[in-house]
């Protein structure tokens, strides 16, 4: 699409920690590409965290609840500025406000199959959606848009030497590590207690350490506070304890993670951690942790066929399950499987 390298990009996707991750693969391939493009990033202020973790790029807070004098703040940072190409990777309809501030000769967008709420009308280059339903795999076909070979998806995270050493303090050296982050933000994503204190216990039998970690949102404090509980020996637990970098370094320091459809699900893939990520609401094949699909555990075809009477192929890709109640469906025994499936495959001395 474009004549000669771009001198300047604008990558737009405020949120969530999970999607930002997975774009970044996006913005490292151009980056591979054109190596000399100056390349801004408008994102949230919890997202800009974790793009502490990648290099050559200028973050842009947009403050999604300061309303009208958010929007205000980001176009006077932007004033006077014209990119070459503006990559509009989140269709919610706040972030294509955001882009009636923003100069740039291509607004690329989702093509209407993977588009909402109007984003087509803020674009004037739509990008054609990949065979593959995988988020990362939409949001890369941006780069192919504008010029970037087909390749491999890959990821490049770092973090400081003070993250490591945070990390390497809170897990055992002498044990395999399993982390679980046991919550998301939305409690209807979150498996139940029980289901974690029966993996805790089998991994515990197979001499591995357990660690809980999470973010500070009370849904996921009080879950913590619930399998503890129900241990005869609690974990040590670092929900709400560390940040997004720290966060990234213990993902990266032990063997293996276990999370339902949030952001650190991303995060271990990103760093090559095993990760046997949960779903019921939403098609892992979409959604999932990208370089462990095969690991996942989900009902999703279960509880859609339950509530539609049909399969995924029948229903639009980003159907829902909506019963609040179907993370119940996955069984203790499922995820015990995979766990042993991974030892298996990926740690036969710890079995």
């Amino acid at each position: 699409m474009l004549t000669s390298p771009p001198s300047s990009l604008c990558i737009l996707r405020l949120s969530a920690i999970g999607d930002v991750c997975n774009t970044i693969a996006t913005v490292q391939a151009i980056q591979k590409q054109w190596p000399e493009a100056h390349i801004t990033w408008i994102t949230g202020k919890l997202e800009a965290q974790l793009l502490k973790a990648i290099d050559g790029v200028e973050v842009i807070v947009f403050d999604k609840k300061a309303g009208l004098n958010g929007y205000k703040a980001l176009w006077q940072q932007l004033k006077g500025r014209e990119f070459d190409a503006l990559l509009h990777m989140q269709y919610a309809i706040r972030a294509s406000l955001a882009t009636l501030g923003i100069k740039a000769k291509y607004k690329l967008g989702f093509s209407s199959d993977r588009s909402q709420d109007f984003q087509t009308l803020f674009t004037n280059v739509k990008v054609p959606s990949p065979t593959s339903l995988h988020v990362a795999d939409g949001l890369m076909a941006f780069a192919h848009q504008i010029g970037v070979p087909k390749s491999e998806l890959t990821w490049s995270l770092s973090y400081s030497e003070q993250d490591k050493t945070w990390a390497t303090q809170e897990i055992d050296t002498n044990k395999p590590n399993l982390l679980i982050v046991p919550g998301a933000s939305k409690a209807y994503k979150n498996w139940n207690a029980d289901g974690y204190v029966d993996v805790i216990n089998h991994a515990r039998e197979k001499g591995w350490n357990v660690i809980l970690a999470g973010s500070p949102a009370k849904v996921e404090v009080d879950l913590a506070d619930d399998i503890q509980s129900k241990l005869s020996k609690p974990c040590l637990n670092l929900v709400g304890k560390s940040s997004i970098l720290q966060m990234l370094a213990l993902i990266d320091e032990v063997e293996m993670v276990i999370a339902p459809d949030t952001g650190p699900a991303h995060m271990a893939s990103a760093m090559n951690t095993p990760i046997i990520g949960l779903y019921a609401h939403h098609n892992p094949v979409r959604v999932g942790p990208y370089h462990y699909l095969k690991y996942a555990v989900s009902v999703y075809e279960e509880s859609i066929f339950a509530e539609t009477g049909k399969t995924s192929q029948e229903l639009n890709w980003r159907t829902r399950a909506k019963d609040e109640k179907a993370m119940d469906r996955i069984s203790s025994e499922s995820v015990i499987s995979m766990f042993d499936r991974i030892l298996e495959d990926l740690y036969p001395q710890y079995q």
